[in-house]
C-alpha cells in the first residue's frame, strides 16, 4: 500500500508576513496639463477661420482707417499723402461745415436706433411668440415673415420708393387716395423732412424684424413645456405666464437680439443711399454717419477726413454698445 503523507503547509510567521502590494491610484496631476493644452488648441483650431476673418475684414481696414485719418489723402490725387496729425480730427468738430453735417448724421443715428431698437425687438417678439405654435401651414407663416431678410436692402428700398412715391402712382399715395374718395393729395413720403426718417424707420423695421424673429423663436422652444403646464395648475394667466415664465426664459436671447439690433441700427446706410441718390430722399433729415463717410470719400475724395468720421464713429458704437451691455445684461452673469 502506498501510503500517502499529508501536505504540511506552512504558516507564515512574523518573519515570513505576506505582504501585500497596493497599486497606488494613476494621479491625474500630470495628465490634467495635458489635457488642458489639448482643448485650449482644439478651441484655437475651431476658432481660427472666424478670429482670421474678424482680423482680416475689422481688424486690418480699422488700423489701416487710423492711419489714414492722420494724413491728407486725396482720391485720385497724384500727390503724395502728407502728415496732417490731429487736424482731421480737430476740424471735425470745431469746422463749422465738418462738425454740422456730422453732428445732424450722428444724431440721425441715434433718433433712428433709438425707434428701431426696442420697436422692432418688441415686433420680432410678439411675432416669435404668435409662431410658436403647432397650427396647419404655421411653416409657411413663418417663411412668409422671414421672406424679407434674404432681400438685398438695396432691393427692398427700391420696392419702398415705389411704395412712397411721391406721384399718383404711388402705392400708399393711391390707397390713401381711394379711401378718401379722391380728397388725398399727392404726398411726398421721402422727400417732406417730417417723414423722411420715419420712412427709412419703417422699411427697415419690415426688412430686418424676420432675422430678431427667428433667434427669439428659436429661444422660445427651449423652453421646458412642464412650466407652463405648472404655471396653469397655479391659475396663472397669459400675462402672467408671459412675465414669469416666457421672459425669464428668453431673457439671455433677448439681449442678444438687443444688442445685436443696436450695432445693424448704427450701421444704416444702403436704403439711405439708394433713396437719397434715386427716390428723392431728404439728405439731411436721414444722413447718416456711414453715409457722411461715403460721400466724403467717394463724392469729396477726401479720404483722410472720411477715415477721421470712421474713427470717431466706431468708438462711439463701442462705447454705447459696452454701456447698453453693462446694463442690459442678464442677472446670472457678473
Amino acid at each position: 500500500m502506498t501510503s500517502v503523507e499529508p501536505a504540511h503547509t506552512a504558516l507564515p510567521g512574523p518573519e515570513q508576513a505576506p505582504s501585500t502590494s497596493v497599486k497606488p491610484a494613476p494621479s491625474t496631476r500630470s495628465t490634467r496639463p495635458g489635457r488642458k493644452n489639448r482643448d485650449w488648441l482644439h478651441g484655437l483650431l475651431m476658432s481660427a477661420p472666424a478670429v482670421v476673418g474678424l482680423i482680416a475684414f475689422v481688424g486690418v481696414p480699422f488700423g489701416y482707417a487710423v492711419v489714414l485719418s492722420f494724413y491728407n489723402v486725396r482720391l485720385g490725387s497724384p500727390l503724395e499723402p502728407t502728415w496732417f496729425g490731429i487736424e482731421q480730427y480737430r476740424r471735425l468738430f470745431t469746422d463749422p461745415d465738418l462738425s454740422g453735417p456730422f453732428l445732424r448724421a450722428l444724431l440721425n443715428n441715434l433718433t433712428f436706433a433709438a425707434v428701431v431698437v426696442p420697436v422692432q425687438t418688441a415686433l420680432a417678439l410678439a411675432l416669435a411668440i404668435l409662431l410658436n405654435r403647432k397650427l396647419k401651414a404655421i411653416g409657411f407663416f413663418r417663411t412668409l415673415f422671414f421672406m424679407p431678410v434674404v432681400f438685398p436692402m438695396a432691393l427692398v428700398a427700391v420696392i419702398w420708393r415705389l411704395i412712397l412715391a411721391r406721384s399718383d402712382q404711388g402705392m400708399l399715395n393711391s390707397a390713401l387716395d381711394a379711401v378718401s374718395f379722391g380728397n388725398w393729395g399727392a404726398f411726398d413720403w421721402l422727400g417732406d423732412g417730417a417723414t423722411a426718417m420715419a420712412s427709412i424707420i419703417v422699411l427697415s423695421i419690415w426688412q430686418g424684424v424676420g432675422f430678431q424673429m427667428v433667434i427669439l423663436l428659436a429661444g422660445l422652444q427651449q423652453i421646458p413645456g412642464e412650466l407652463y403646464e405648472a404655471a396653469e395648475l397655479d391659475r396663472a394667466s397669459r400675462w402672467q405666464q408671459f412675465r414669469h415664465v416666457t421672459l425669464p426664459g428668453i431673457r439671455g436671447t433677448l439681449v442678444f437680439v438687443a444688442m445685436l439690433t443696436s450695432v445693424l441700427s448704427f450701421r444704416v446706410f444702403d436704403q439711405v443711399y439708394v433713396l437719397v441718390r434715386g427716390g428723392g430722399l431728404d439728405e439731411d433729415a436721414t444722413r447718416t454717419v456711414m453715409y457722411q463717410a461715403v460721400t466724403t470719400a467717394f463724392d469729396q475724395n477726401n479720404i483722410g477726413q472720411a477715415s477721421a468720421i470712421t474713427v470717431v464713429f466706431f468708438l462711439i458704437v463701442v462705447v454705447l454698445t459696452l454701456i447698453q451691455r453693462r446694463v442690459v445684461r442678464p442677472g446670472n452673469e457678473d
